[in-house]
């Protein structure tokens, strides 16, 4: 499963290193034309002030994320939310990156004889650490970043008051967290980006409600949404 998480973001960020190549092969067809105080047509550039010097920006994005409810659940659990992350600039390639996303959905449950069918879940995940601005040029960049911190995830809410363990289910708890990825910039102008983020998201929820034993789980998750430069520079 690690592998297959891996070779998804490999390619996403294989695929985003092709438009950036190409990027400056269209650099004409991004152009638009405005008319002179002689009448003359005047081609404007919208990507020509991309510096990459801003100290923040800020992103929001739709987001997927794929998990398991319990440790032995066989149906993973397909859920939506928000991403919201925002970056504070040390130099032109290190940055601090905090992130918070939140999901819900439904999940499959264990066989129990209470009838209970789908119920919904939620995860909650604050991070932050390190971002690294890769490959880049006024069309687009490459960023990774290796975050830490926290999940809460809340999976007795849709139970009725019945213990977790009928259907096989993690107990409501807040959990160690990772999120390993990056970000995918596609530059509109000089402070808009359309942002894609695809990551491997590391969770590790204890399975015996109360004890210290624990499972790691790693799974798939991706935002789609923009990204802001503010004015400020470093």
């Amino acid at each position: 499963m690690m592998r297959l998480h891996v070779r998804l973001s490999a390619s996403l960020f294989a695929v985003a290193a092709l438009v950036l190549c190409a990027g400056t092969r269209t650099q004409a067809q991004g152009s638009t034309a405005q008319t002179s105080g002689n009448g003359a047509y005047v081609v404007v550039d919208p990507l020509a002030n991309v510096r990459y010097d801003n100290r923040y920006d800020l992103s929001v994005g739709l987001a997927y994320q794929h998990i398991k409810a319990g440790p032995n659940i066989l149906q993973g659990s397909n859920l939506g939310g928000i991403d919201l992350s925002a970056s504070y600039w040390l130099s032109k390639h290190w940055a601090l990156e905090g992130s918070g996303r939140s999901f819900l959905g439904t999940s499959g449950a264990a066989p129990n004889t209470l009838n209970i069918r789908g119920p919904f879940i939620q995860e909650h995940v604050f991070a932050a650490g390190p971002e690294w601005l890769g490959p880049h040029n006024k069309h687009g960049a490459l960023i990774a970043h290796v975050l830490v911190g926290g999940a809460y995830g809340k999976f007795e809410g849709d139970l009725h008051g019945n213990s977790p363990a009928i259907v096989d289910f993690y107990n409501d708890q807040i959990a160690p967290a990772a999120i390993i990825g990056g970000h995918i910039d596609l530059n509109r102008s000089a402070h808009w980006a359309f942002r894609i983020t695809p990551d491997a998201l590391l969770t590790r929820y204890a399975i015996n409600y109360g004890s210290n034993i624990t499972q790691t789980d790693i799974n798939f998750g991706i935002s789609v949404g923009v990204q802001y430069k503010f004015n400020k520079k470093r």
